[in-house]
């Protein structure tokens, strides 16, 4: 009897991990960054860099992606990251969202802890808003409380995703992300770049092709 409850807690603990992460399978995922997050940005002007700031920031990734093979998942990760610098009765916000192609390989460890690793590439538009608080400004400053931007980011993404059922698993991971533009103006070269680093919680749910739910 006992050796037949330690079989079963074997299969429990290593068997259905490996089922959903087939060629032709689907996974469905949604991540929300908490905790130390921190971004770093700094501006540069023709080359001089001008300020820099660390603020705290939220973030939230829903992804789709289908394996092409055993283990690798090629799709789409949406991206949107608020974060807010204050200090006294001023307030900066920026807001980010961004589209990426991505690609994230599961290894098949033959136990629920699944280890990941994944990265991208693609668009991003930033949204910067000023407040100024009790600070006597300019009319002609406020025309420009506003700014918006856009430009590449890439980002690269690692954890494990523990199974809790054949289907659902839950996620802890690290992400890196950044953005960079660069504009001139009167021929004087802006150069904008955001980085953002931090940890992630949240799930996936695994679905199986079609072709394999008719073969049972």
């Amino acid at each position: 009897m006992k050796k037949l409850l330690a079989v079963a807690g074997v299969v429990a603990l290593f068997g259905f991990s490996n089922a959903q992460m087939t060629k032709g399978d689907w996974v469905i995922s949604g991540n929300t960054g908490i905790g130390f997050n921190s971004m770093n940005t700094n501006t540069k002007v023709n080359g001089t860099k001008y300020d820099e700031t660390k603020v705290s920031s939220f973030s939230v990734t829903p992804s789709v992606g289908y394996f092409v093979i055993d283990g690798l998942a090629v799709g789409i990760d949406l991206g949107f990251n608020s974060s807010t610098t204050k200090q006294n009765k001023n307030k900066v916000t920026v807001s980010s969202f961004s589209v990426m192609p991505t690609a994230t390989y599961y290894f098949q460890t033959g136990s629920k802890f699944i280890p990941f690793l994944g990265a991208g590439i693609g668009y991003s538009t930033n949204k910067v808003k000023y407040n100024f608080g009790d600070l006597i400004v300019d009319p002609i400053l406020l025309a420009d409380a506003e700014s918006t931007t856009d430009g590449l980011a890439w980002k690269a993404k690692g954890g494990i995703t523990y199974m809790a059922t054949q289907s659902l698993g839950i996620n802890l991971g690290l992400g890196f992300d950044q953005f960079s533009n660069k504009e001139t103006y009167s021929g004087i070269d802006y150069k904008t770049t955001r980085s953002n680093f931090g940890v992630s919680v949240g799930f996936s749910y695994f679905i199986k092709s079609k072709a394999e739910k008719s073969d049972k």
